[in-house]
């Protein structure tokens, strides 16, 4: 009993010190914890956390791993578990096994209540959209809404963040600015409504809430860079110029169009993101002998108002403008994304 009590006397300390941001007190305090309790669920899990706020990622998996080994049946210990397998490691597809799981109602593992099981729906959700599957995370994400009561301003938000990826814009309006409401201080939620409003025609609407998102975080959301459409232009007829000599000889016929954005008819026909920076469409020439596709289809867009968004200043717009190009070239060479990427151009 003694040491029990000292367990859990640590385990206060422990967060006392982290939520004061000294985390190396924390953490010595979460090992007199484990010393005191060696089988500690919650201290495993503590470890983790911290662990996983410094940026150590496969040491906080193995803590989170090790509290369950503890007690199979911490849920805490199973939501990081799930999430830090998204956020960080991509492994997306364990993380639905962990979440069906969950889901499962198995009895050695945590019995969910609702606001659990809305949870458990939401990374799940996030898991599946990862994975381009876009109805299935919006389904899933609706789950969570529903189990929920529908009134979490992440569930709102992510529904709103699925629906403009599918180009269903109005829709994600609807979510979007209920999510804003619930939770004012939400950078995500605050951008995806600017990228809605902006699709929608509300500009000024949009640009107020571009200035919140960056007003919020800075360093994810900045604000868009604009350039005059002609200098833009000029800019995307250079970078064709750059290509090498080689190159050139073998796209002097390939169009380079400039569009704001991406149309919602292009963004179903092509499966593509309505954030895309460009699009070859068109028949790669290793392809062209053996496709009947029309050679007049060829052609490269580069989506101006996408490219803005994604840079800090005019001399970085000029340079992913130059990458876009190429990149889009590479595929019309015929140059896989595994190509491209190990080129630099993806």
């Amino acid at each position: 009993m003694k040491d029990r009590d000292r367990y859990w006397d640590c385990l206060d300390q422990a967060m006392e010190a982290s939520h004061s941001g000294r985390t190396e007190e924390a953490l010595a305090w979460l090992d007199e914890a484990l010393a005191a309790h060696p089988e500690g669920a919650e201290a495993h899990n503590g470890r983790g956390e911290i662990l996983w706020d410094d940026g150590r990622i496969d040491e906080a998996l193995h803590e989170f791993q090790r509290s369950l080994e503890a007690d199979p049946k911490f849920v805490t210990a199973h939501l990081n578990r799930a999430e830090i397998l998204i956020e960080d490691l991509t492994e997306f597809e364990q993380a639905v096994a962990l979440c069906d799981e969950l889901l499962a109602g198995k009895t050695d593992l945590p019995r969910l209540d609702r606001t659990t099981e809305a949870e458990v729906y939401y990374l799940k959700a996030k898991a599946v959209f990862y994975l381009d599957d876009l109805d299935g995370a919006l389904f899933l994400v609706r789950r969570a809404l529903k189990a929920s009561g529908g009134e979490v301003a992440v569930y709102r938000a992510f529904d709103g963040q699925i629906l403009f990826e599918l180009g269903r814009y109005e829709e994600a309006r609807r979510s979007l600015e209920p999510a804003v409401a619930l939770d004012p201080e939400s950078s995500h939620a605050a951008y995806h409504l600017a990228l809605v409003l902006e699709r929608l025609g509300q500009e000024e609407d949009a640009a107020g809430a571009f200035r919140k998102a960056n007003a919020l975080d800075p360093d994810h959301y900045t604000l868009p860079v604009a350039m005059e459409e002609q200098v833009f232009r000029e800019v995307a007829a250079e970078a064709f110029d750059n290509l090498p000599r080689s190159i050139r000889e073998y796209v002097e016929d390939v169009p380079l169009l400039i569009e704001d954005w991406p149309s919602v008819e292009m963004i179903q026909r092509e499966n593509v993101s309505p954030q895309i920076l460009g699009i070859y469409i068109g028949t790669p020439r290793t392809e062209v002998e053996t496709s009947a596709q029309p050679l007049e289809m060829t052609r490269v867009i580069l989506f101006k108002r996408n490219l803005e968004k994604v840079c800090r200043d005019r001399d970085e717009l000029c340079e992913q403008i130059q990458i876009t190009v190429r990149h889009e070239i590479g595929h019309h060479l015929g140059l896989s994304e595994d190509d491209l990427e190990r080129l630099g151009l993806a």
